[in-house]
């Protein structure tokens, strides 16, 4: 049967670890809150970027294909 000096030391060392656990956790936790701060910024500006392309006109000149030839020719 352990010591109390045993017992002590095992719970101890639990207790260390539990405490360096739950701080990984925490640390891990405000990693992901920022990479999902960090995601919804650029969801923002990728459909902002969306938008702009949408609103911009089509060039009025006509590619070569769809060009009728000059008269000259």
């Amino acid at each position: 049967m352990p010591s109390d000096l045993e017992l002590f030391n095992r719970i101890e060392e639990l207790e260390t670890k539990v405490a360096f656990q739950e701080a990984t956790i925490e640390e891990l936790n405000q990693a992901l809150i920022d990479q999902q701060f960090a995601l919804d910024k650029l969801q923002t500006q990728v459909r902002h970027l969306a938008e702009k392309f949408k609103g911009i006109s089509a060039s009025n000149v006509a590619s070569r294909e769809e060009e009728t030839p000059p008269p000259h020719y």
